[in-house]
């Protein structure tokens, strides 16, 4: 990793090719493997490791048992997990007894000592800016901060409303080593999400997301951000009545190739191949939507609207301020300054 960019893991909509594309560019891609069966978790990593030779890491979701995908994913040399939604402490040893890196989401500072206790090696933290399940509360500008106070070698990554090279900037700013972000990454060419769901989110604006815990099937008792569409408005204008009593409950708005079917308030995000109500479904955003509405190539995300954008913005502030030259941009984005080891990603400092 020589670019402070983490591709985060946003569910379905993430590929083999997406996570390997990512890495290629500089940042660690990242494959979200929680509901995956072993044998499939095999596969796909197998599939980005014909694509890259660079780090990569996979993401588990701790609500539901995962020793046996963990398993399977270090036994093909997965060297970067990251954890979230319960407690990490059973996971770590068995992570670094692969050799691996324990990353574990958290979204307050206490959450965060708590980790760093349990052995993790680097923190997420997490603000409710953020698409997608959300954990907590606290906006990602007083979390970072406190985050990195809390935990202090530790390193911390950022997440929740970074899509463009100033967020990246300002979570750099804030102590944070680099930007966990997956809002921006929906829009990836690589990303594995339905073509109408990518118009959506192409034309969102800032105020366009609603967080709650509506879309529950699947997952309940989950909160998360999505943008407001007709399923949410309906909900609401009905008085946002609890489940089982809510409007439309239960009927089938779209269908997959296979004649699977997906519900209304079901969880799934919408990917390609489903016919129906797209705009009925689950989906996922963050706050910055309103900074991203092309689709690009990972590459492309990475090196001009985070990484070229980044350096932009220090080299303005850096002109503005008596900052000495040694905390310019080049410094502060670690281009260049990385050894071959360390660029593999960053570790607790021992």
């Amino acid at each position: 990793m020589t670019l402070p960019v983490v591709q985060a893991p946003i569910g379905s909509a993430t590929t083999p090719a997406l996570a390997a594309a990512v890495s290629n560019a500089g940042g660690l891609g990242t494959l979200a493997l929680s509901w995956t069966d072993s044998g499939r978790c095999r596969l796909r990593i197998r599939a980005i490791q014909e694509l890259t030779s660079r780090p990569f890491g996979i993401n588990l979701v701790l609500v539901w048992p995962q020793f046996e995908r963990l398993s399977a994913c270090l036994e093909e040399a997965v060297r970067v997990v990251s954890t979230s939604w319960g407690d990490p402490a059973v996971y770590t040893p068995l992570i670094h007894q692969a050799g691996a890196i324990h990353l574990h989401t958290v979204s307050s500072a206490e959450e965060a000592r708590r980790a760093v206790e349990a052995g993790v090696d680097v923190i997420v933290a997490q603000g409710w800016e953020a698409g997608g399940h959300v954990q907590g509360q606290v906006a990602t500008l007083p979390l970072i901060p406190a985050v990195v106070d809390a935990v202090d070698p530790v390193p911390v990554l950022a997440a929740g409303g970074i899509a463009d090279g100033r967020g990246l900037a300002a979570v750099l700013a804030l102590g944070a080593a680099a930007g966990w972000i997956g809002t921006r990454f929906l829009l990836a060419t690589e990303a594995h999400v339905h073509p109408d769901y990518r118009a959506l989110l192409a034309a969102a604006m800032e105020t366009d997301t609603s967080y709650g815990s509506i879309f529950d099937g699947g997952w309940p008792d989950a909160p998360h951000r999505t943008l407001r569409n007709s399923t949410v408005r309906a909900w609401e204008a009905a008085g946002r009545p609890a489940p089982g009593e809510r409007p439309g409950e239960g009927e089938v708005i779209a269908v997959s190739h296979s004649g699977g079917a997906q519900v209304r308030y079901g969880s799934d995000l919408p990917t390609p191949g489903l016919t129906g109500d797209i705009e009925a479904m689950a989906l996922y955003a963050g706050q910055c939507i309103g900074l991203a509405h092309t689709t690009q190539a990972p590459a492309e995300i990475i090196a001009r609207s985070l990484a070229d954008d980044a350096r932009t913005t220090l080299e303005r502030l850096s002109a503005k301020t008596d900052l000495p030259h040694h905390m310019g941009a080049q410094e502060a984005l670690g281009v260049g300054t990385l050894t071959k080891d360390q660029s593999r990603c960053p570790t607790r400092r021992r």
